[in-house]
């Protein structure tokens, strides 16, 4: 069993990699990345091959269609939110996608890939899979158009199981690397123990549908095992507000601080999102297990065994 995960080193990637070695012992992982966003901390533990390329390199894609793949984890992308250069954004997300499902056609690899909740916009949740869409940044355009073209795959090759995670807000182990991108939960928790206020835009009451990275591993680990084809969302089915996160990350630090309130710059923010999971548990029988009473202080204690927070620029 040779498997594929395009994005190895990154945040969910380096995750998913590290678990398919310790599930699977006898599979053979290759790992793909130009490090450009990824981290190589992040895959000290792997065993593996690690291919170093890029997704949107026409020589790098040339090398893995020379290659037979039993399954395809696709979890490389530009994950910058905030960039507005929609030639690029569209290029390694949309495009290169087209040359991983043409990969997947040659091999009969069934191919598992990262999507997002970036696709709703600010509709009304909660976010349901056949309901509304309207990305509000060319980086959830991106994803919509991957989404899109993954259908018309579906319906060609319908013998080739495909699987679109719409991931909502991740976070967990091995995002530090991940700079302003990183999840709001390990940018608060270091500005806590930096002695800071934490920083939320006014008034703290919008609401995210927080999920940890090791449900989202799992999400891609039963999407392989179904052997079924469509796109899912990955969360809790519950919104919480970034109040709430604060006083969660305060408890498990065992500090009172007062949160800093400020003007929120951003014109495409989702203020409210909430994963419909229907879709979920009739395609992968897949429930989200960690919600974040639980994950947070676990998470906060892996921040201060594993990170040097000090050094974060938050």
């Amino acid at each position: 069993m040779k498997v594929l995960v395009t994005g190895g080193a990154g945040f969910i990637g380096s995750n998913l990699t590290l678990e398919l070695q310790k599930r699977f012992p006898k599979w053979e992982i290759v790992v793909l990345d130009d490090f450009s966003s990824g981290d190589f901390r992040n895959l000290i533990d792997f065993k593996g091959e690690i291919i170093t390329g890029s997704i949107t390199d026409k020589d790098t894609i040339d090398k893995l269609r020379k290659r037979s793949f039993n399954a395809i984890f696709h979890q490389a992308a530009n994950v910058n939110t905030t960039d507005s250069d929609q030639r690029r954004m569209m290029e390694i997300n949309c495009e290169a996608f087209k040359d991983i499902l043409n990969i997947a056609r040659e091999s009969k690899a069934p191919v598992i890939y990262a999507s997002s909740a970036a696709v709703y916009g600010n509709t009304k949740p909660p976010m349901k899979v056949n309901g509304e869409v309207k990305p509000e940044n060319i980086y959830g355009f991106s994803k919509l158009s991957m989404d899109y073209y993954a259908y018309k795959f579906m319906d060609e090759n319908p013998e080739i199981p495909v699987v679109g995670l719409r991931y909502f807000n991740v976070y967990g182990p091995r995002e530090q690397h991940k700079g302003k991108m990183a999840s709001m939960i390990l940018q608060l928790t270091v500005q806590i123990l930096k002695g800071k206020k934490p920083r939320l835009f006014k008034w703290g009451e919008q609401r995210r549908d927080f999920v940890h990275v090791f449900d989202c591993v799992e999400a891609n680990i039963k999407a392989f095992e179904s052997g079924k084809s469509g796109i899912v969302n990955v969360g809790t089915g519950k919104a919480r507000s970034f109040n709430e996160v604060v006083e969660l990350i305060k408890k498990s630090l065992q500090v009172e601080v007062e949160v800093e309130y400020f003007d929120n710059p951003y014109d495409f923010y989702q203020n409210y999102t909430e994963a419909d999971l229907t879709e979920t548990v009739k395609l992968l029988n897949w429930h989200p297990g960690i919600q974040i009473e639980e994950g947070i202080p676990s998470y906060v204690e892996w921040i201060k065994e594993n990170v040097n927070w000090e050094k974060l620029p938050y």
